[in-house]
């Protein structure tokens, strides 16, 4: 099942996305409220795979409404939390070019997002004060129901399932604020996208092994390939990095789980790779495309702001060195 939030011009709703277009969750459920996203549809109709499904096999359901005349929001459209990972070694030893700290194997570490500058597929991205604006192609989890202190191998079952994230990331402010000790944080404020659909976990059990999904991922920009890898590589399970970010705290339905960027899926890894990337400006037409899942896509926008940003970097970091 494919879940998507969407705005047919009458507000945001929750939808499912059908071969013959999408379906109101709210009007399949025969709800009296609106159903905003797929966090309000969770919250109003868990477990929600089995509730559609039993609704989607029956003989009588509303007309679609086709996809070229809705705008797509992210699926949940802020959730409670954003919990980033860095699951791939490839990408986090920047093509096996430095050393990864001990703990990077030990426990799978995440830092916290901003879940109140989401974008869905579509929408517009503005260029925040950077020379180095960067995408990062991941895979997120969405929380079902509610966990604290869950074991890996119970993990999945709180999971609804699957979507893309686009980690948008300013280098050069990230290099800069990082250099203090602290995570990121201005280097990642500006957006992050979300989106086309969640594709719940039974479809997408036949991709899952040892607790990893097995996925084609690609980045194209302006049509031009700039990444074609695979999801299998990830080196923490999905399960692993759920009872580590549950434990001794709290997951709440909508919370957002990402794996972190995909092996050679950002722009430092295809310049690396002797791709022809480079940073991106404003005009670029950016598309990640994952296999089962389906395709995020954003362009880059000028930024309207009316005075000079305050805070840039003091100084642009290195650029990748082909390996």
């Amino acid at each position: 099942m494919r879940l998507v939030s969407f705005d047919d011009g009458s507000g945001p709703r929750a939808g499912v996305l059908t071969e013959g277009g999408i379906l109101d969750a709210g009007k399949l459920l025969a709800s009296d409220a609106v159903i905003h996203d797929v966090c309000d549809l969770i919250r109003q109709a868990s477990p929600v795979a089995e509730r559609l499904g039993d609704i989607l096999s029956g003989p009588r359901l509303p007309r679609p409404v086709p996809p070229d005349q809705v705008t797509l929001l992210p699926p949940v459209r802020q959730p409670p939390s954003i919990r980033d990972h860095i699951a791939f070694e490839e990408h986090a030893s920047r093509q096996f070019t430095r050393k990864i700290a001990d703990v990077w194997r030990r426990r799978p570490v995440h830092y916290y997002s901003n879940p109140s500058r989401l974008s869905g597929h579509g929408a517009p991205i503005t260029m925040p004060a950077t020379e180095r604006l960067d995408y990062e192609l991941e895979l997120a989890a969405v929380i079902e129901t509610e966990a604290s202190d869950v074991a890996e191998a119970q993990a999945l079952g709180h999971v609804l399932g699957f979507t893309i994230l686009n980690d948008w990331s300013a280098r050069d402010l990230q290099a800069d604020e990082m250099a203090y000790g602290l995570g990121p944080a201005k280097g990642k404020d500006f957006a992050t996208s979300l989106g086309p659909c969640v594709v719940t976990v039974d479809e997408l059990g036949p991709a899952l092994h040892d607790g990893v999904l097995d996925l084609r991922c690609q980045v194209r920009v302006n049509g031009v390939t700039w990444a074609d890898s695979s999801s299998a590589a990830q080196f923490h399970t999905w399960g692993a990095m759920i009872e580590h970010a549950s434990q001794d705290s709290r997951l709440l339905p909508g919370d957002i789980i990402a794996s972190g960027t995909v092996g050679g899926c950002s722009i430092g890894e295809a310049i690396r790779k002797g791709l022809p990337a480079r940073y991106l400006v404003p005009g670029d037409q950016v598309e990640l495309e994952v296999e089962r899942v389906g395709i995020l896509a954003n362009s880059i926008v000028a930024n309207p702001r009316a005075h000079p940003a305050r805070y840039r970097a003091l100084e642009l970091p290195p650029m990748p060195e082909p390996i």
